[in-house]
This record gives C-alpha cells, structure tokens and sequence, in this order.
C-alpha cells in the first residue's frame, strides 16, 4: 500500500470515529456544553430585536417600593397597575413568570383580574410540580416509585381573566441551559410561553395567516375559524395553537407550501412587520418542537425597564427619557445580575462562576425572540453533518500521515483554528452550528497520534533487520534500548549513563592449578551462570567475562534511581546466591569480591582492523574494578560507590569511609551492602550503627576513640574486616600521623 493510501485510510477511519462517536451522550453534551459554548464566547453579544422587553422584579424595586424579595408576596393590586400602564402604553402582549397558584387578599386578586380582563393580552405562567408516586409490587407491597409531573394552574379567577396560562419548564443548576420546548412533554404537549406570546403577538395577521393556508392547502383552512375574533371566542389562544399544531402535524410539507405563497405574495394588508410575523408563525409550527436558544447575551441584554420605573411609565416617557412599548410583547418577572442564589436563576453559556446566571423570564424572552425573528440556533442537517466530519477526517488523516511530526502538528493546529474560524462565520452571519467539539477535541488528536503510531509502527519494522542482527552479538536489552536513538549510533559509541558492576574470584589461580581443564570449565560455567541470573532478573546485562572476571552494566538516557537500586540488588542476590553454590563444592570454594560506580561511560564498538567488541570504556569502569580490589583490604565482599548507593530501606548497608584509590586524584566514599533487610538480624543492624560511631571518630582523628570502638566491634563479631583494617590505621596514625589538615580521607598506595 503506497504512502498516500494508507494517509487516505488513516483519514477515513478518523472520518468514521467521529460519525460513529457524536451520536454518544457524553459527546453530545460536550458538543453542546463545549462547542456551542465555545461559539456563543466567540461570537460575543448581539443586538435583540426592539419587539422584546422584560420588565424585572428585582431587589431595587423591592426596596423601592418597600416590599418583600419574595415576589410571589407582592401585592397584587400592583401588578393591576403594571397591566393598566402596560395596556394604556399599547403593549401587545405580556407574561407574568409569576406564580398566582393562591389566592391572596381578595380585593387584590380582583383588581388584578378586571385588570387583566381589560387588557385582554396577559398571558400567566404554569408552574409544573413533580410528584413520586409509589407503584405496588404483585404482593401489594411497594416496590418501585414514578414520577409525576402535573401542571398547577394559576387560581380560577385569574385564568379566567387572562388571554392564556402556559407552562415554561427549564433544567435547574447544575444542568446549562441550551434548549427548550415550544410544545412541552412534560406538560401534556402543552404549548409553551414562548409559542402562546407569539401567537397572541400575532393575531393581527390571524386573517392573513388563514389566506395563507387557503391557498397552500384548500381542505385545512376550513378547520380554522375565518376571523380573529371567532377563533378566540371559540378556541381561545391555545385550543387555536393545539388546532393549528395538528394541521401542520398532519401535512409536514405543509410550511414550505405556505412560505412560498407568502414569498410570492404582491400585497400584504399591513406593514412589513406583520409579514415578518407571518415567517415566524410558519416556521414555529412546522419547525422541531425541540429547539436551542440562540442567547443574545450576558445577563441584562434584552432590554430591561425595573418594575417601579415601568409604573412610573406616562405617555411613552420615564421622567426625561423615552421608553416605546407600543406593539412590544412583555415579560414580567424575577431578573437581576446576580441570581446565582435564587429560585428562577439558571446556568448557560454566559454564565460566569461569580454569579452572573440568567433569570428564568429573560431566557423566556429570548426564546420569544428566536422565534420572532426565526433565529434559533440551528445544528447542520444529516447529510452536511456526515460530509463534514467525514472530509475533516479525511484531511487531518492526510496532512498527519504525510508531514514530518512537527509539520503535521503544525498542519493541524492551524486548520483547527481555520476551523473554528469558519464555524464561527456561519454561527454569526446564519446561526448555523458546526460541530466544533467531535472535529476539534476527538478527531484532529486521533488522527495526529493515529499517525504518530502508524509511523512509528512502520519504522520499526524497518528497523526489525537492524535489530535482529545486532541481537546476534549484543544483548537483547541494549539493542531495545539502542534502537530508540539508533539513527545516532555511531562506529566509535556513544556516551551514556552507566552502573557498571565489577566482580573478581579469589584464588582463581589456585583453582586452576589444582582443577582439570574440563573439570574447571564446567565449574566456571555454573558459576557464571550463578552470577548472570540476579544480573538479568534486576534489568542488567554482561559486558563481558574474562577469566574469573565479570563486567555487567545498567545504562540508562539519564541518572535513574531505579536503575542505581536495581544493580545493587543484583549484587547482594549474587553475594547471597554465590554462597549456596559454594556450599554444593566440597572443598571447592571461590570467593567472589564486587565493586559497583556509575557515571558517563563511552559505550560502543571498540577495537581495529577486523575485530570490535561492543563494550564500555571510561574511568567509571576503570574505578568500579579499583573499588573491587578495595575489598581485598577491607576484607569485605561488596562495596558500592556513593554515587551507586541509593539509601533504600531495601538493604542493609554501612558507610566505608572516603578513599583515594591507586592512580585516582578524586576520593570515592563506599559503602559494604551485607544483604536484603529482610535477611538481616538486630545484631548486624547494632554492628552497622556501632561501626558508623568508629569511623566518624577515626575522620576526626580520635584515633583512642576510634580504636576502643573497633576494637569492640571484632570482640563483638568474632571478626570483621572494615574494623581490623580501621584499628591498624590508628594505630599506625597514632605512631606517624597523617598530613594536616586531616580530611578523614584513606590513601590507598595498592590496588
């Protein structure tokens, strides 16, 4: 498969994850949470239309008119007076979000109510109460609950008065707000305050809207009353809403046919208003029930008057200033900036963790207003969906296949944001919404690191003959760890960060006199083979093996703990192992002395002509075989450098003090690891803090103190190396002593 090919694959298997994943409900929510969010921020605030205003039951108004906070407890005799000044201004349609579910002082619900009668135009919230009603099991017993929602009317009086009573149900915090319903599933299909204000908003093209109808579908129109007087004294504005519903339910192809008659219509009794009004209406009856609400803004961006200035309204003036409510649809309710804490608060897009949410009856009026203007958001359709997120796969497939990382990395952020440029172009100029969260936060990662495998997946396997042929020669773990960086390799090695473990046999040459060759050889391979299981069960591997000497590494990109404590583990399980296979050789014993340093080494091929080792070179490896001699004098088995040793509760270690080795300049301070803790008894673990207190005395030469300590530690133990090798030292300092300053450092002459 050529190269292109396999980009075109890539692409189109990213094309399909997103189809195949956007239909997922947390994905959904992350589009609709994230994008459109994303849109709204990126788009900002827009003008509302002029026909909307909320008149906001608010704290100032409350503290101005010396009322409660709880606007349910306002005195409905005021709300008689806003529907008298809202009537007197020439409104054209109000809501109340208020709920009126009781009766109050009866000489104020009557107010309110003739008020109401006279105006004609006031439409009153339905709340809805949800109640769980247990279901009984076969046995009678209750097993199980159900949840009811029921519609609470306001009180008879006021329904009565009122042009109509609509539900307008909302998710509360912590849900966002993005959606709402023009006809309401919870609420027995009900049509919701939205959809009743704009049909009552609409009324004076009510016989318009009929010749409309008459023409696009003959048999319908004679479903409908012919004027707007009979179709609200026979049907009222929701029996007229719920019959118009089902003629438009029955026809679906019913609104293109009337929007047409309306496109080709010459004349239009009225203004250009009241065609714009004839769109809407069309478009909200043979639109999706569900729809998302385009928001306008920030809190306080439809057009807010306070309660206690609307009374205050006369003759379209507010003191010095003009305010229009002629022909406007009003909504009167709960609204102020911070609301984070009330009832009719909610979270959407503008929300802001301060507190900024919007009020249920603002979200009331921009819904009003999507649907006076026909600008709800509107997602893509089916087809335009599949094509988008199928060619976006397709060129994030491409462009991450062909390119260098770097490039296609580049390749795809810059598309991206020429992504969300476009999206936000058509959000703004048509309210059209991309997907935004599926392109961006699922395709372009899956299609840059798809490829990042796939190339990686084919490198390696052109490199599967490099490595398969170093395995003949070189240890597995070097050649998986060379092949990360193989394009840098070169003939003369590369320098890297290196454990090296040194080990030498005692009294090999003894052994080699008094053993036949193929006796000693198949004792050597045991014992190699001892001493190569810790190294590779800890992660090392061996450099190689001269006669009784054995060079293992740890390499590593960088100084790692893990590794440092792995070799030293490796050395105590030989220490410890080493002594079990002595035990399996009657009158055959090896001791096996180990030194371990770490540090940059050269690690590479080294030789001439037509032989090279692969091997380490440097003087870490050069001093972990001085600190090997060193046991020799210490008489000890194995001794670490402090740059190896990793103060690990793993093992039982003690400080050997400070020494220059032969032919070093620099001090190395070792350390003795007896064994695992585990292995460990209280009388090694005193010995260890017994011998820390002597070798501290002797570095700053109290060399009686010194003495006296050691020499207690051999009485103690029956014998012990380190403390022997201590004790003749200060005897001998306290005969000749050393150079002053005295630094505690122990100069080796021998190796």
């Amino acid at each position: 498969m050529s190269s292109l090919s396999k980009a075109i694959l890539l692409g189109f298997l990213v094309g399909v994850f997103g189809l195949v994943a956007s239909p997922f409900r947390i994905v959904l929510e992350i589009e609709e949470n994230v994008g459109l969010g994303l849109l709204f921020k990126l788009r900002g605030a827009r003008q509302p239309p002029s026909d909307v205003v909320v008149i906001s039951i608010d704290r100032e108004s409350s503290e101005r008119l010396d009322l409660p906070d709880n606007p349910d407890k306002w005195p409905r005799s005021l709300h008689a007076r806003l529907t008298d000044t809202l009537a007197r201004e020439g409104a054209r349609v109000v809501s109340f979000d208020v709920h009126f579910i009781e009766p109050r002082i009866p000489r104020d619900d009557i107010l309110f109510a003739r008020a109401m009668g006279r105006a004609g135009n006031v439409v009153l919230t339905e709340p809805l109460k949800e109640k769980e009603v247990p279901v009984a099991g076969g046995d009678g017993s209750a097993e199980a609950s159900h949840n009811i929602v029921r519609v609470v009317p306001p009180i008879e009086l006021f329904t009565q008065s009122a042009a109509a009573t609509a539900p307008f149900t909302l998710p509360r915090i912590p849900f966002k707000v993005n959606r709402y319903f023009t006809f309401d599933p919870g609420a027995g299909d009900s049509p919701s305050m939205p959809v009743v204000m704009l049909q009552l908003f609409g009324m004076d093209a009510y016989q318009e809207f009929v010749r409309l109808l008459e023409r696009a579908s003959p048999d319908q129109a004679g479903k409908l009353p012919p004027d707007r007087d009979a179709a609200m004294k026979s049907l009222g504005v929701k029996g007229l809403i719920r019959k118009i519903r089902g003629i438009f339910e029955g026809d679906p192809a019913l609104a293109d046919r009337m929007r047409r008659e309306l496109d080709s219509a010459q004349t239009l009794s009225g203004s250009a208003q009241k065609r714009r009004v004839l769109e809407s209406l069309i478009r909200m009856y043979g639109g999706p029930r569900n729809r998302y609400i385009n928001f306008y803004g920030p809190p306080g961006t439809v057009t807010t008057i306070p309660y206690y200035q609307a009374l205050a309204i006369r003759d379209g003036m507010l003191g010095n200033k003009r305010v229009d409510l002629n022909g406007k649809a009003v909504f009167v309710g709960l609204s102020e900036v911070l609301l984070a804490e009330r009832k009719d608060s909610f979270y959407t897009v503008f929300s802001k963790a301060n507190g900024t949410f919007i009020a249920g009856v603002e979200i009331s009026a921009t819904a009003f207003a999507n649907l006076l203007e026909d600008a709800p958001v509107k997602p893509i359709g089916l087809p335009a969906h599949i094509l988008v997120l199928l060619g976006w796969g397709v060129l994030m497939g491409v462009l991450s296949r062909r390119f260098q990382i770097g490039a296609a990395a580049a390749s795809v952020m810059g598309l991206c944001v020429l992504y969300v440029l476009a999206a936000r172009y058509r959000f703004e100029t048509r309210n059209e919404w991309l997907p935004v969260a599926v392109p961006l936060f699922f395709q372009a990662p899956a299609a840059f690191f798809g490829a990042v495998v796939w190339n990686y997946l084919d490198a390696n396997k052109e490199k599967q003959n490099i490595k398969s042929a170093f395995e003949h020669y070189l240890p597995k773990d070097v050649v998986d760890q060379l092949s990360k960086d193989i394009a840098h390799i070169q003939t003369g090695g590369r320098v890297v960060y290196g454990i090296c473990l040194f080990s030498d046999a005692a009294e090999y040459t003894t052994l080699s006199e008094i053993m036949d060759p193929h006796e000693l050889g198949k004792f050597m391979n045991r014992y190699y083979e001892t001493m190569f299981r810790p190294v590779k069960r800890h992660g090392g591997f061996v450099s190689g093996v001269i006669g009784d000497s054995m060079l293992a590494l740890w390499v590593s990109a960088g100084s790692e703990v893990d590794y440092r404590d792995k070799a030293c583990f490796a050395a105590v399980d030989i220490d410890k192992e080493l002594k079990s296979y002595d035990e399996s050789f009657e009158g055959v014993k090896l001791k096996t002395r180990i030194g371990l340093h770490c540090g940059q080494i050269l690690l590479g091929h080294i030789g001439a002509m037509d032989h090279y080792e692969y091997t380490p070179m440097g003087d870490i490896v050069n001093t972990a075989s001085r600190i090997e001699g060193l046991n020799k004098f210490l008489g000890t088995t194995v001794l670490v450098s402090d740059e190896v040793f990793h103060r690990n509760d793993g093992y039982l270690a003690r400080d050997c003090g400070k020494f220059r080795l032969k032919g070093k300049s620099t001090p190395v301070r070792v350390h003795e690891l007896w064994c695992r803790v585990e292995d460990s008894d209280e009388r090694q673990r005193d010995a260890c803090a017994t011998f820390a207190g002597g070798l501290a005395a002797f570095q700053r030469g109290a060399w009686d103190e010194a003495r006296e300590i050691f020499q207690r530690l051999i009485e103690d133990l029956g014998e012990d190396g380190p403390s022997r090798f201590y004790l003749g030292l200060c005897e001998s300092y306290q005969k000749s002593p050393p150079d002053q300053p005295w630094d505690g450092v122990v100069h080796m002459e021998k190796k």
